[in-house]
């Protein structure tokens, strides 16, 4: 099932998205009444999926994040591996759904796309042994862990340089029948690729890293969990587009603006 949440001429709502989701004409959002948590029961209405505006799929109470997850990125970035898996957070603030622009601070240069495979937690848990992970997970989206790399150089901490808002750009939907050992993963900037990889080569396998993070914070519905960036990441400038497609999840789009200097 693909989950989503849409703005429509009679407001905001959980949906499943049903038809050939890479044609809007076809497919349609079917209504799911309150939240898409359990058994998801449907109002009866729907809209076709032109007819409404994709965003976020989920609201989540916080966006945690592991860096250093892949062998290859942090051979460009020039750190050091981990045993365990190294984790950050991003306010929910930060989080926006598909089409809507990122935008880049005046005081930041470079600011870097960051393509990831997302979590969405499905219920309450906490010490999350990693063989019962899937038990507590809802789905899979796509994520884009945006960060402003001077920022993250001067403070020597990552909350300011990849909290910024419009930083976690989420989307398009959530799938919910989904094996995430090996998905390729692809980001592009202008439509020439910059990332491509495959989720296979994550260092902390997804049911390590709810075990991990579920050992220091309990974890609640809808929260997303983002499991870290393929090498190849590089700069966003003002009027470029990034386009993020995970295998079986589909693609993220969002346009890139400058804000203007106070």
């Amino acid at each position: 099932m693909r989950l989503g949440r849409i703005a429509s001429p009679d407001g905001v709502a959980f949906v499943s998205v049903e038809g050939p989701p890479d044609d809007p004409t076809q497919a349609v959002a079917r209504e799911i009444a309150e939240h898409p948590f359990g058994t998801p029961q449907f109002t009866g209405r729907q809209w076709p999926l032109a007819d409404v505006r994709l965003l976020a799929p989920i609201l989540a109470s916080k966006v945690v994040c592991v860096g250093k997850n892949y062998a290859a990125h942090i051979e460009e970035m020039g750190g050091g591996t981990f045993e365990d898996p190294v984790i950050f957070m991003k306010p929910n603030t930060a989080i926006i759904g598909p089409y809507v622009p990122i935008q880049l601070p005046a005081d930041a240069d470079p600011v870097h796309f960051e393509g990831e495979l997302a979590v969405v937690i499905g219920r309450p848990c906490k010490d999350v042994p990693a063989a019962r992970a899937a038990e507590n997970i809802l789905g899979y989206t796509i994520g884009n862990d945006v960060s402003a790399r001077d920022q993250q150089k001067k403070d020597g901490q990552w909350t300011r340089a990849k909290g910024h808002d419009t930083f976690c750009p989420v989307g398009p939907w959530i799938v919910t029948d989904l094996d995430p050992a090996d998905l390729a993963i692809r980001t592009e900037v202008n439509g020439v690729v910059k990332q491509d990889s495959r989720t296979s080569n994550m260092i902390h396998d997804v049911g390590a890293i709810v075990e991990w993070v579920s050992r220091v914070m309990t974890l609640l519905p809808g929260d997303l969990i983002l499991t870290g960036t393929p090498a190849g990441v590089g700069p966003i400038e003002d009027s470029d587009t990034v386009s993020i497609t995970v295998e079986g999840i589909g693609t993220l789009t969002n346009p890139v603006v400058r804000k203007g200097k106070s």
